[in-house]
């Protein structure tokens, strides 16, 4: 029989109080355990951010965000991990509807426009508008 694998998002905020070298040990630290344990596709460190509503008087928190594969048991077990590590003061861990290593090779980045190609669509966008004004005097006229 094979085993079960799955496409895993882990996001789990650090206190932002703590020093770098403290709020660094705690990302590694977790990281590497996800890397050891499982299929490791992404890390996002989104750094320094404000908290939607104050958690324990805490305004701010450092954000990481993990994909990985794994087999079902493991997200249990970290979130436990998570919860008892006092620098964590949040985490989440959800199971992906989609193949993440799939995903993250179709992802295509950011295309760049030209300055001109910003003028044309200027334009363009201007023109429309333009014309149901004309079609309003027209119509006032009769």
């Amino acid at each position: 029989m094979d085993k079960v694998i799955n496409s895993y998002e882990s996001l789990f905020i650090v206190n932002a109080t703590l020093s770098d070298d403290v709020i660094a040990a705690t990302v590694d630290k977790f990281t590497a355990l996800i890397a050891d344990n499982t299929t490791l596709i992404d890390v996002a460190k989104w750094g320094r951010r404000r908290l939607a509503y104050p958690i324990n008087d805490m305004n701010e928190g450092y954000y990481v965000v993990v994909t990985f594969k794994s087999e079902p048991a493991f997200p249990n077990e970290l979130e436990r991990l998570m919860n008892i590590n006092e620098s964590i003061i949040r985490s989440l861990t959800v199971k992906l509807d989609f193949d993440a290593s799939k995903r993250a090779k179709n992802t295509v980045p950011a295309v760049e426009t030209t300055p001109a190609a910003d003028e044309s669509d200027a334009e363009a966008a201007a023109a429309p508008a333009a014309a149901p004004a004309a079609e309003t005097d027209s119509a006032k006229a009769e």
